[in-house]
């Protein structure tokens, strides 16, 4: 079963974790079960930016990202080559790292 190593985030998973997960799950629900509270305002529907992650390692194991996710990432905080919304980005075979960015651009947020 592939890992989700998520690389410690100050306010939302100070020790990092690491979650086993199946493949094909959501990134972003894989971690709401392990009570990584990550933002998710559009209820991830491909709507907004605030669950964009890093995936530091093993990016080319999953599926490519589509024009709207692509669209969206543009507005994204901090945007970099390995930028995914974790709404759509699915696990495939392999263990992915991922970062957490420290800021969203969520105007309101309802866990501040």
């Amino acid at each position: 079963m592939p890992q989700l190593i998520i690389l410690p985030h100050q306010d939302l998973c100070p020790e990092g974790a690491v979650i086993e997960v199946e493949k094909g799950a959501s990134i972003c629900r894989s971690m709401l079960k392990n009570n990584i509270e990550i933002e998710h305002a559009c209820e991830m529907s491909n709507a907004c930016t605030t669950c964009h992650i890093y995936v530091r390692e093993g990016f080319d194991t999953i599926e490519e990202s589509d024009e709207i996710e692509d669209d969206l990432l543009d507005k994204a905080w901090g945007l970099d080559p390995d930028s995914r919304l974790s709404c759509q980005a699915l696990v495939g075979d392999a263990d992915l790292t991922i970062e957490i960015p420290k800021y969203t651009i969520n105007q309101v947020s309802e866990n501040h």
